[in-house]
């Protein structure tokens, strides 16, 4: 993304900086083959080297936390495999309604042609838009794509999803509600600190496009319960 402004920081300390990353940016080059993937902006934004701890799908939006030492990366990455210290949630708008609350346990491949393994998404309903949904979504093992093949399991593809949604909603949202990215968003991430273990929230508002797109689409259908989230 040439000439890109930076992304916004969110949180930073001594050991620790988190951006938010805009929809259409890679987080590191290994992972596509962009001329500025997130990791170079943030080394550019900070003046340093960064450790990326995880990934974020290029098409979605929100936290991304980066190491600023090889020590915080590593006790991170330990973080990141105990599900009951990390809680990451998603913004997603899908084609159709899921339940209110439901724990999705569905094994999906590690990465591409690979074995499935086991995989596991809690998902709450949080407004009906017409024949769509606000959804809330926390993964609790990090597949890729978890989210977007878990909520396509449940038969309600994201809006904006190119792999796994239905191109006739794609089209839809892209000229009525003028939404042109995955509607996928990380909206909060917390985890216990690297150094002293206490848990650091993080949060990513919405962003401005995906807000007018509700907005629109709330008013094509005259929603009588908006969205709490701003």
């Amino acid at each position: 993304m040439p000439n890109a402004p930076p992304p916004p920081i969110l949180y930073r300390d001594a050991r620790l900086v988190a951006v938010d990353k805009p929809a259409g940016t890679v987080v590191h080059r290994g992972w596509a083959n962009d001329d500025e993937p997130l990791l170079q902006a943030v080394r550019d934004l900070v003046g340093q080297y960064v450790f990326p701890v995880h990934r974020l799908d290029r098409g979605a939006s929100g936290v991304v936390l980066f190491a600023l030492d090889a020590e915080a990366a590593a006790a991170l990455a330990r973080s990141w495999r105990d599900p009951d210290r990390l809680d990451k949630r998603y913004l997603a708008i899908t084609r159709g309604h899921p339940p209110a609350h439901v724990l999705i346990d569905h094994a999906i491949p590690r990465e591409p042609g690979a074995e499935r393994v086991a995989a596991v998404t809690e998902v709450w309903l949080r407004e009906i838009i017409g024949r769509y949904a606000l959804v809330e979504a926390r993964p609790h093992t990090g597949r890729l794509h978890q989210i977007r093949r878990h909520l396509k399991h449940l038969a309600c593809p994201l809006v904006g999803d190119v792999k796994y949604g239905k191109g006739e909603h794609n089209r839809l949202w892209r000229t009525e509600h003028g939404l042109h990215r995955l509607a996928l968003h990380a909206t909060r991430l917390t985890f216990p600190h690297p150094e002293t273990q206490t848990p650091v929230t993080i949060h990513a508002p919405l962003p401005a496009d995906l807000g007018a797109a509700l907005a629109s689409a709330r008013a094509a259908v005259a929603s009588p319960h908006p969205c709490t989230y701003t």
